[in-house]
């Protein structure tokens, strides 16, 4: 999946946001939160929607992938990358390199408990 940049980003978060969007108030939110042109919106949308993120149908931008779906891709697609798919060998990472808290280690492992009991 497409990884956005961090201004994408922000710009993809005011959609998720406020979607279904008019094109012409993202335009004046755009420009409101992050001072852009009408030529600079457009240049994102359309950059989006291209990517297969966002739709503009009838100046209306709706989003294709929802926020939840776009940020699990891309945490799979992480894993996969830098840890060979492993998500064991990712948090044994974190662990030993203390990152994590207690009570951020009970809170995984009452995670893995709560998926377990659902499985």
């Amino acid at each position: 999946m497409y990884q956005m940049t961090d201004a994408e980003m922000k710009f993809a978060e005011l959609i998720w946001k406020e979607a279904p969007i008019g094109s012409g108030e993202l335009v004046k939110r755009c420009l409101q939160e992050f001072e852009w042109k009408k030529s600079t919106t457009y240049t994102f949308l359309k950059k989006l929607c291209e990517q297969g993120i966002f739709k503009n149908e009838n100046a209306v931008v709706k989003p294709v992938v929802s926020r939840e779906d776009y940020l699990q891709r891309r945490g799979e697609e992480f894993v996969e990358r830098a840890y060979g798919g492993s998500f064991p060998k990712m948090i044994a990472a974190f662990i030993e390199s203390k990152r994590l808290s207690r009570a951020q280690i009970e809170e995984i492992a009452q995670m893995i408990e709560d998926y377990k009991e659902e499985g």
